[in-house]
Formats: structure tokens, C-alpha cells, sequence
């Protein structure tokens, strides 16, 4: 793990208290906080607390946060009223596919109908 990276990381920063946001669950593990620019109605963004850059970087010692991840989306969608209406759950990795930040992060969304394909 780059040391460096989890210093100046918005997410790590996030995940320790040092930056606000509007946490809608967090636990030991993860942490879920609505996104400042949301693209839907319910838009949160779900941050494992350990610092990881993207997918790439995942190995099957990661199974247990991946894993953590997916259920938390689960909670937080029943949490925010769309979970029986429907949600998208996106994992944008790498420049071109829209990830702005270099710390791994699921989007959920919902609270509306979502089109396909969405790019």
C-alpha cells in the first residue's frame, strides 16, 4: 500500500473523520456517504475503509471487503427507500471509465428510472 497515497486520499481522509460528509452508514469496515454531485435522486457512494486505488489491485485476499461492499449497497438501498423500486450499483475504474477518485468506491443509484446503456 502506498503510504503517500493514503495521505493525501479524499476517501481515506473521509473513512477517518477528517472530512465531512453526509454518512449514511459505516461500520468497522465501510463507510457509505451521500455524493456531493449526484446523477439521481439516491446517489451514495460506498468507500471500504481500507485504502484501495481501484479493481486492479484487487486479489482474492480482497473477497471479504468485496463481499462487504455488495452487502452494504444491499443495507443502504433499503435505507434510502429504493431497494424494492430498484438501484444501479457501478464500480467506475480508471480514467476512462469516470473514476475521479483513486480510492475503489461503489455508486449507488436509484430514485428514478435508470436507462440503458448509460454511458
Amino acid at each position: 500500500m502506498d503510504e503517500q497515497a493514503v495521505d493525501t486520499c479524499i476517501f481515506c481522509k473521509l473513512a477517518k473523520g477528517l472530512v465531512r460528509a453526509d454518512i449514511v452508514y459505516q461500520d468497522d469496515k465501510v463507510v457509505a456517504f451521500k455524493d456531493i454531485h449526484p446523477q439521481a435522486p439516491v446517489h451514495v457512494l460506498i468507500i471500504p475503509r481500507e485504502h484501495i486505488t481501484a479493481l486492479w489491485e484487487v486479489d482474492p485476499t480482497h473477497v471479504p471487503i468485496l463481499g462487504r461492499l455488495l452487502t452494504t449497497a444491499s443495507e443502504v438501498a433499503a435505507r434510502t427507500g429504493v431497494q424494492e423500486s430498484g438501484y444501479r450499483v457501478v464500480i467506475n475504474t480508471g480514467p476512462d471509465a469516470g473514476q475521479s477518485v483513486d480510492h475503489l468506491h461503489l455508486h449507488l443509484l436509484g430514485g428514478r428510472e435508470l436507462k440503458w446503456p448509460p454511458g
